[in-house]
């Protein structure tokens, strides 16, 4: 088993509490903790318990993990990359419009987005959304129309129409050719 040593948990004492402005005194009294036991920690001469950080962190106002620090691994950036074969599609019963799902799951219940895909005469009929939902469709090839209760408005290539949801819509390829857009529910 490897050791990688005990966090230097003195130095990150030290730095926090004069970023807080605290002299020892102070701190001492805020923790409960004795201001020699709190100079013998900052020194790295005593490693304390995990009761005692605890107590140093609430009186801080910070996290443990800050005075925990060198104990913790470096986090890295990391960037996930979804692959057309892993994004869901959607189709209409008739195929002449394709939903590529493009939101991660965990955020259906805010925010979604799709590109769609619309052969000629395609359409995408939608029930109302939840209360307050807008939509927001940009057209990238071909050109749509969007059809609100009592409203209809053509969207032309690199347009961005932006709609109430919470009434029943649609979205249609009128057009002589294929169409494509991107659209974001916001809900």
């Amino acid at each position: 088993m490897s050791d990688f040593g005990s966090p230097q948990i003195g130095p990150a004492l030290q730095h926090s509490r004069k970023k807080a402005g605290m002299t020892l005194d102070v701190l001492a009294h805020a923790s409960g903790v004795s201001r020699s036991m709190l100079s013998q920690i900052e020194r790295g001469q005593t490693n304390p318990t995990v009761a005692t950080v605890w107590a140093l962190a609430q009186a801080l106002k910070i996290d443990v993990s800050e005075l925990m620090g060198g104990a913790r691994p470096e986090r890295r950036p990391h960037i996930e990359v979804a692959s057309p074969s892993f994004t869901p599609e959607i189709r209409t019963e008739d195929g002449a419009c394709v939903l590529r799902i493009l939101s991660p799951a965990d955020r259906a219940d805010s925010l979604e987005w799709y590109e769609i895909r619309f052969a000629v005469g395609g359409k995408l009929t939608s029930a109302p959304h939840a209360h307050g939902t807008r939509e927001h469709l940009t057209v990238l090839d071909g050109e749509l129309r969007v059809t609100l209760e009592g409203a209809e408005q053509i969207v032309g290539i690199g347009a961005t129409a932006r709609y109430p949801a919470d009434i029943s819509h649609e979205i249609s390829n009128m057009g002589p050719d294929p169409a494509r857009a991107l659209l974001v529910v916001i809900g």
